[in-house]
């Protein structure tokens, strides 16, 4: 029996950084993390925390800024893997991730993290892609309003509501963390 590793992504400071991302959703998605957190480094379970190390200028996520730092939900983490990377998936970063799982046998993670329709969704999609059995925590999960093409703006609310349809139609199955954390049980 395979073990499913936790994959909690971009839980960084700099997603707090006042008037840089807009409006945001989910003010409980911090909470769920660290709930996931916390269920996993109880069953020994493999965590990997992976870190976004912006290039652009003026970005609270580059490397040497605070805003690069874990958020203090991950406080006391203990995870088997924690690495950088520049662009949205976790599955093109400093280590390989995929060749990582498949090391050790894992074929299947749960994914949360910031920001829901970019990197997680990339990640997620990726991840399903490759063959892995990947579950996404919606609620831990969250992210900000965007300017649309036609000058409207789409929501936090309703990016993550495209990312779930997205992901539960062909990529991932779509939990909440109660029901994953009922499922360790």
């Amino acid at each position: 029996m395979t073990e499913t590793a936790l994959i909690l992504i971009d839980v960084q400071r700099g997603f707090d950084e006042p008037g840089f991302w807009g409006p945001r959703n989910n003010p409980g998605a911090e909470a769920n993390m660290k709930a996931l957190l916390d269920a996993w480094q109880e069953r020994r379970l493999p965590v990997v925390l992976v870190h976004h190390d912006s290039r652009e200028p003026g970005s609270p996520l580059r490397p040497g800024q605070p805003g690069n730092d874990f958020k203090a939900e991950l406080d006391g983490a203990r995870p088997d893997l924690v690495f950088g990377k520049q662009v949205n998936s976790a599955f093109i970063g400093d280590v390989d991730l995929d060749a990582w799982l498949r090391k050790r046998g894992i074929t299947s993670f749960v994914l949360g993290g910031i920001q829901t329709n970019f990197c997680c969704e990339t990640t997620a999609r990726m991840g399903g892609n490759l063959g892995y059995d990947v579950t996404f925590a919606l609620d831990a999960t969250f992210t900000f309003d965007l300017p649309g093409v036609d000058g409207d703006v789409v929501t936090a609310d309703q990016l993550s509501r495209v990312t779930a349809a997205n992901l539960a139609n062909q990529f991932a199955t779509v939990k909440s963390t109660k029901d994953i954390l009922a499922g360790l049980s």
